[in-house]
């Protein structure tokens, strides 16, 4: 039961955050520009997980580092400052020209690179280092980028038409402090 509730909470708290990042924003701009919706998110799959076995692996690294009581305050700290983070949207013209080498590894290159110190990268480090689980925490995020990343690929804009991109990053604030409550509670 410990290992769905790793992977669940991994998923909601990527999702949400995922919801108008620069990597979603990203993914919309590919898949525009390719054409080609399912190889566009093969090579999201495959940055993703690549970059968040990475990321987690840093989590766990540094949860071994650092003595628990500490590591909760500094989990604490951080699960707050991304609450404020998320609240600040990114911009859309922030992406990079592509090359022209294929869609599969122009968006295996530009996903990986987008998502190094991303709020999404940083989140599983923490969550990693939280749950001290890489595998559990890195399906959860993939799965969380998955969804969210496939719906810019698929639906773009006519999902922001639906839900104010503004409630996603709300909804994403609030999960934020509610993690990092629950770690000081713990």
């Amino acid at each position: 039961m410990l290992s769905l509730k790793i992977i669940a909470n991994s998923f909601f708290l990527i999702s949400l955050t995922e919801m108008g990042d620069k990597t979603q924003l990203l993914a919309f701009v590919l898949a525009t520009r390719f054409k080609k919706p399912w190889t566009i998110l093969a090579g999201i799959f495959v940055a993703t997980v690549l970059n968040h076995l990475l990321a987690a692996s840093a989590g766990l690294w540094i949860s071994q580092l650092i003595s628990p009581s500490i590591l909760k305050w500094i989990l604490s700290f951080v699960f707050f400052a991304f609450a404020i983070w998320v609240l600040i949207p990114d911009k859309e013209g922030e992406e990079k020209e592509t090359n022209a080498r294929g869609a599969f590894l122009t968006t295996v290159i530009t996903f990986f690179m987008a998502e190094m110190a991303d709020k999404t990268q940083i989140s599983t480090i923490s969550l990693a280092a939280k749950y001290h689980n890489l595998i559990l925490v890195t399906i959860g995020t993939t799965l969380g980028m998955m969804l969210t990343d496939g719906l810019a690929v698929f639906f773009g804009d006519r999902i922001t038409n639906l839900i104010p991109l503004r409630w996603i990053h709300i909804s994403a604030a609030i999960l934020y402090v509610f993690l990092g409550v629950g770690i000081l509670i713990k």
